[in-house]
């Protein structure tokens, strides 16, 4: 009888473990669940190559991809590129840091607005040893100048960037020097992540944003000499292409997504990047 009773109490045990390990699976495949496609699932989101290389896209569009059921198709290039692929229609929005290309964007027609919604800082990264001596620069502009000076070398985005705008505009209007006529500046025409490479195996100073030079860090030999100040904010802007001025324009989701960036989820997400990792945020957003 006691042999009957204990083969019972354990079939009971069996059926109580299997019972909940299906609830178990059950739980996990409902959290897995991703949001159905809409019709018209694709939108074309035409960036600057420093969210990409620093790896903050890679990091966001996945959460938002599973939540809405959308497929993000990223086109990553310079500011000016990245602004002409939406202009020739080949963009739903843009994802950019270059003020006066933004704006003239809008003033042709081709954006509906212009959402600035995140920042961080150009910085100026070059040689351990710094041969220009640029360290205790009070500014970018007085850092390039003393680069020039030395004949260190310098590498230049040189691709119409927002980066390369912004060095163009530290230089001073018409003063960057001719790569022509000065073997020290390597105009590159090369994304951020192709320069800081070139500079690293140069031995070469280089202007950056400082996500996607941190990003980098570990396989360079260059070290941040000169950061912040004015002269060196980089503010990244949201603007869908206008449906009215551009044909096949994928309206619903490029709001979709802008909504979702600035949204309170993508702002938690933007604010932590980072911060495991390098001990710091890489992007830090806008106050609204």
């Amino acid at each position: 009888m006691k042999k009957v009773l204990a083969i019972g109490l354990a079939l009971v045990m069996l059926l109580s473990f299997a019972a909940c390990g299906g609830k178990k699976e059950e739980a996990t495949t409902a959290q897995s669940t991703t949001a159905a496609a809409p019709a018209n699932a694709v939108i074309r989101l035409s960036t600057t190559t420093s969210v990409n290389d620093s790896g903050l896209l890679p990091y966001l569009l996945p959460v938002f991809e599973k939540e809405t059921g959308y497929k993000v198709e990223v086109q990553s290039a310079g500011t000016g590129a990245a602004i002409q692929k939406a202009e020739d229609g080949n963009a739903d929005l843009i994802l950019v840091h270059a003020k006066q290309s933004e704006e003239e964007f809008l003033a042709k027609g081709f954006g509906v607005e212009r959402l600035p919604f995140m920042y961080n800082y150009f910085v100026i990264v070059g040689p351990k040893d710094d041969p220009a001596g640029i360290k205790d620069c009070k500014d970018a502009a007085s850092a390039f100048a003393k680069i020039q000076a030395s004949g260190s070398k310098f590498v230049s985005r040189g691709d119409d960037s927002g980066t390369h705008k912004a060095e163009l505009k530290i230089w001073g209007e018409g003063k960057a020097p001719d790569p022509a006529k000065a073997d020290w500046y390597i105009s590159a025409g090369k994304g951020m992540g192709d320069c800081l490479t070139m500079a690293n195996e140069m031995g070469a100073y280089c202007l950056t944003d400082k996500a996607t030079f941190l990003s980098m860090q570990k396989d360079l030999k260059l070290d941040i000499l000169l950061e912040k100040g004015e002269d060196m904010k980089n503010t990244y802007s949201l603007i869908a292409v206008n449906p009215e001025k551009v044909d096949g324009v994928n309206e619903e989701g490029a709001k979709a997504l802008i909504d979702w960036m600035l949204g309170d989820e993508a702002s938690k997400l933007i604010a932590d990047y980072g911060q495991e990792e390098y001990g710091v945020s890489l992007f830090t957003l806008l106050e609204k």
